[in-house]
């Protein structure tokens, strides 16, 4: 699958707001002492499994998604307290095969200009309210993250964590090139992303990167707690 316009917004949060909201078992990562959220518009194409053909409307779809980083046994990934998709399929698929909590939405991403102009509302049946609305831009000067940067920490991650039912952890692999980021500026209209957590943004300017294109192969979960 490829991810497009992918607009990383990031703000530092203290551990103790996030710590409750994941599995015992996993340990929140932290850059000079604070956890991170991060906020994350994209369009996906190309979803498919390996060696099947792709269908359009089942592999083309809008996503946006709340995260935070965890590391086990030293394995950094992320973790996702909620993903909106506006494709009611793929989300029955991935919460039942990837065990990730994915949600209805109705979604939009254009093109506009020299910008994004991007919109997403949950419509989820019982689910908390989500909703972003805004517009964002590439500033230029693409770069690679160095290891040890800000940017590596936010971006460089090579699985993902969740659990199932049970509360089991399991833990999918990710794998892809450096993502080639970018400056950016986004102007938000409206953004409701952290209700559903209990958690306020803090009111500082989130730290802001683009990436256009992102080629990705991403594996099923496995369980690794016992």
């Amino acid at each position: 699958m490829s991810w497009h316009d992918v607009l990383f917004m990031h703000w530092p949060a203290p551990e103790g707001w996030l710590r409750s909201l994941i599995p015992p078992s996993l340990e929140l990562d932290s850059f000079d002492g604070s956890a991170w959220l991060g906020v994350v518009p994209f369009t996906m194409s190309g979803v498919r499994p390996r060696f099947l053909p792709g269908v359009p409307w089942l592999s083309n779809f809008p996503e946006i998604n709340l995260r935070t980083y965890v590391t086990r046994n030293g394995k950094p990934g992320v973790w996702f307290f909620s993903l909106d998709a506006h494709n009611p399929v793929a989300v029955r698929l991935a919460r039942a095969t990837f065990s990730l909590p994915y949600f209805d939405a109705r979604m939009s991403s254009r093109s506009s200009g020299d910008g994004i102009d991007y919109k997403s509302v949950r419509t989820h049946k019982g689910a908390a309210p989500t909703r972003f609305v805004g517009r964002y831009r590439s500033t230029g000067g693409r770069f690679d993250s160095g290891p040890g940067t800000l940017e590596n920490f936010l971006t460089e991650r090579y699985c993902l964590y969740s659990a199932d039912g049970k509360g089991r952890v399991r833990r999918g692999e990710i794998h892809h090139e450096m993502w080639p980021l970018e400056g950016a500026e986004v102007e938000v209209e409206e953004m409701e992303m952290t209700g559903q957590i209990g958690v306020t943004l803090p009111r500082t300017e989130p730290v802001i990167h683009l990436a256009r294109r992102l080629d990705v192969v991403a594996w099923t979960p496995r369980r690794i707690d016992p």
